[in-house]
């Protein structure tokens, strides 16, 4: 049952990445980059702001143009990866592995954005009624 964006699979996803990017940035090398640090954090906690944002808000279209915008997010980080390997910043089977679990919450956000699009409810958050999809289901608060 879905209340809140906080029980989104795809945020909580994002969230584990996000404070995984932080963890990743954190070593010496990486984190004397200053710029290139916080680009990629700031990309990485986008896609977690951006699902929440949209969820908050009245209504689908809206709320797809949000989970939009985070899906861009997981292409950026996706490439900043690439750079910080290339850097030597990270191994790059560090940069294989994360690139891999970027790309599936990619999926899962374009998978949300399918069903909405498709959807006749309003918004998960203010629907009249329960409506299920499979493993989310969302409750009128």
């Amino acid at each position: 049952m879905i209340k809140n964006f906080e029980d989104l699979e795809i945020w909580k996803s994002a969230r584990g990445l996000a404070k995984e990017i932080y963890r990743l940035t954190s070593d010496q090398k990486f984190s004397k980059d200053f710029r290139f640090r916080d680009q990629i954090r700031s990309a990485a906690v986008s896609i977690m702001s951006n699902i929440a944002e949209g969820y908050e808000r009245s209504d689908n279209q809206e709320f797809v143009q949000f989970l939009y915008i985070a899906k861009g997010s997981c292409g950026e980080v996706r490439s900043q990866l690439y750079v910080a390997a290339d850097q030597a910043y990270i191994a790059q089977k560090n940069c294989d592995e994360l690139t891999q679990v970027f790309k599936r919450l990619s999926i899962m956000i374009n998978n949300l954005i399918d069903y909405l699009k498709s959807s006749s409810m309003k918004s998960p958050k203010y629907s009249g009624s329960n409506h299920s999809t499979g493993s989310i289901r969302f409750e009128r608060i």
